[in-house]
């Protein structure tokens, strides 16, 4: 995540939490239940954001960067999850070495 969360976050009902999260980082629910607002987003010429109720032991996975909103609908501990880097390369040199060839 950009912002730096304490390891656990407590929230009560009705308040709410907004913090910047780069793609692929969780927001993992403890205790309680939440809803996370996601990062706008476009669709044609309309801008909409996707709201998602969690529970006790479930996860929001950011899909792309951006400010999320956290509400709490009942008591709720949350924890985020950096992003996980990939130790393995994504491509094999094959195709790496294909992709030069082709875009040389």
């Amino acid at each position: 995540m950009t912002t730096d969360l304490p390891e656990t976050t407590q929230l009560e009902p009705g308040q709410s939490l907004r913090m910047a999260v780069d793609a692929g980082a969780s927001l993992l629910v403890l205790e309680g239940r939440v809803r996370v607002v996601s990062p706008p987003s476009w669709f044609g010429d309309t801008v909409f954001s996707v709201k998602n109720s969690l529970h006790e032991g479930e996860a929001y996975v950011a899909e792309r960067g951006g400010w999320i909103e956290v509400v709490a609908l009942a008591p709720a501990r949350l924890r985020g999850i950096p992003r996980v880097e990939s130790a393995a390369p994504l491509r094999s040199p094959r195709v790496a070495r294909l992709m030069q060839l082709l875009f040389a």
